[in-house]
């Protein structure tokens, strides 16, 4: 959409027969378009090095439909639908042959409609493709309409600092930087862009949103599934660069944030860039201090084994690679100074988990000896999209008793509508040129930034607390004390009654 125009929509997927296409990408596709979301005039070409016959090929693309959608089994008519805009091209990304014969395919298709269309190149395969694949595209003038044509990377984006500037430069010589949507899924979900709205359309939370109310935050994505068949490549990245660097930046991020003026997708990015250049950054010795690392070892999850991770399929025997990272930063700028922010993540832990916990400090008025409980904001981003305000309450009685109670807003019991998932909404806002969910390059940049002299103080001293974990369990002891004289423990999600208090 351009000037309010609908353009037709050529989108192509690069890595077509890998598990983002089959579980995410076309499943959301699949959705957009029995929602009427997609133009009018679309087609998808899927494109991989393995030769296919194209009726298997779109059955298993079917069976990811109805094991992965939201909306579970495909109805017949709307898949048919779909499937006769679905195309395979058997093509190796290292030959010219296969961009050849993509051209002839998007060519043909503005033909035979007589006008130009939003050509979408989606790279969902491995980092090692992203050059190859983007100096195809330039060489032949296959992304070269800067107001129509958009690639999507998905991340890492890049290994480490030097590596993301390399690619930033590289991508940057070829397309301009509005054409470059670099995807972090986490951006897309619902819980995630309602704290935007729930911060700035809400006024009763924005006077206190600062270091003279709040007395630390607390964002903590758990996971509970291990490195399964991830070992080859985790091994060379863990937890700090999986997961920190990008999921966990942003949250901090989109809490840590000024208003912008408006919402526009630049003032946006702004304004998150600012948050990541005023991260404090630490010298080695306060590393060891404020950034814990651990790796799980065997243990049970839902009373099954669970092996140690270096027992792992293409994980080294002595890996020193770290499963779970707890930091504490700091937002060194007005509104945040001295406020810390408490990062956590972690593979095989008890549950599936996101939240994010803001507390604030204690009553000055302290009338009643049982006002004890700090008030505490909770935005569950899963297993339950959720924001929950803790505060004191009169117990019902004659004597004057308080207890904390909660009030609670749920997606589930406020709207009807289904949720969509997160691919869904920054499919959408690519087909539209919304760039407001996506990193720009200097975001990338400032947050490997942060993280770097983690990376550099680990890769200098690999075995230096390295600490153990069974599976199953919250991670090591250790990262606790870093959250002192904030918290004793780091909250945690374990069930609906624990949020509750009960």
């Amino acid at each position: 959409m351009k000037n309010g125009k609908v353009y037709p929509a050529a989108i192509t997927i690069f890595g077509a027969k890998g598990d983002l296409t089959k579980r995410k990408l076309i499943p959301a596709l699949y959705n957009l378009f029995t929602d009427n979301h997609l133009p009018p005039v679309f087609t998808i070409y899927c494109v991989d090095y393995l030769e296919v016959d194209e009726v298997a090929f779109k059955d298993d693309l079917l069976a990811g439909i109805n094991e992965f959608s939201r909306n579970g089994i495909a109805d017949e008519k709307k898949w048919n639908d779909f499937a006769a805009r679905l195309s395979y091209i058997q093509g190796d990304f290292l030959k010219a042959d296969t961009y050849l014969c993509l051209k002839g395919k998007l060519d043909a298709f503005e033909k035979q409609n007589k006008q130009n269309s939003t050509r979408i190149f989606y790279f969902a395969t491995a980092p090692r493709f992203i050059e190859i694949i983007a100096e195809a595209l330039y060489q032949q003038n296959l992304c070269n309409r800067d107001g129509l044509d958009r690639i999507v990377v998905e991340k890492p984006f890049g290994t480490d600092l030097t590596s993301a500037k390399k690619l930033n430069r590289f991508l940057g010589k070829r397309f301009a930087e509005k054409q470059i949507y670099r995807i972090d899924h986490y951006l897309g979900k619902e819980a995630v862009q309602n704290i935007m709205a729930f911060r700035f359309a809400n006024y009763v939370f924005e006077p206190l949103w600062n270091k003279k109310f709040i007395d630390h935050v607390q964002i903590s994505v758990a996971e509970q599934v291990g490195v399964g068949k991830r070992g080859g490549y985790y091994d060379s990245s863990g937890a700090l660069r999986d997961m920190i660097q990008n999921h966990l930046m942003q949250l901090l991020c989109i809490i840590a944030m000024e208003c912008p003026k408006e919402y526009e997708s630049e003032l946006i990015r702004d304004a998150k860039t600012r948050v990541l250049k005023s991260i404090r950054t630490y010298s080695t010795p306060q590393i060891f201090k404020n950034v814990i690392r651990g790796q799980y070892t065997a243990g049970n999850i839902d009373d099954a084994p669970r092996q140690a991770y270096r027992k792992e399929d293409h994980v080294l025997s002595s890996s020193d690679t770290e499963t779970f990272v707890a930091a504490k930063l700091f937002v060194d700028n007005e509104r945040w100074q001295g406020v810390p922010f408490f990062l956590r993540t972690g593979k095989s832990m008890p549950i599936q988990s996101s939240i994010i916990v803001v507390q604030f400090k204690d009553s000055p008025h302290k009338i009643f000896k049982d006002d004890i409980v700090p008030n505490r904001l909770i935005i569950s981003i899963q297993p339950e999209l959720e924001i929950s305000l803790l505060f004191e309450s009169k117990i019902p009685g004659l004597q004057m008793k308080l207890k904390p109670v909660e009030m609670d807003f749920t997606y589930q019991e406020s709207y009807t509508e289904t949720i969509p998932e997160a691919y869904e909404a920054l499919l959408l806002d690519v087909l539209h040129g919304d760039a407001t969910l996506f990193m720009r390059a200097d975001q990338v940049e400032a947050a490997w930034k942060v993280v770097m002299p983690i990376v550099d103080a680990w890769k200098k001293y690999p075995a230096k607390e390295l600490h153990l974990y069974k599976a199953g369990t919250w991670g090591p002891t250790a990262s606790n004390a870093i959250l002192k004289p904030y918290a004793k423990e780091w909250f945690r999600l374990s069930s609906r009654a624990e949020i509750k208090g009960k």
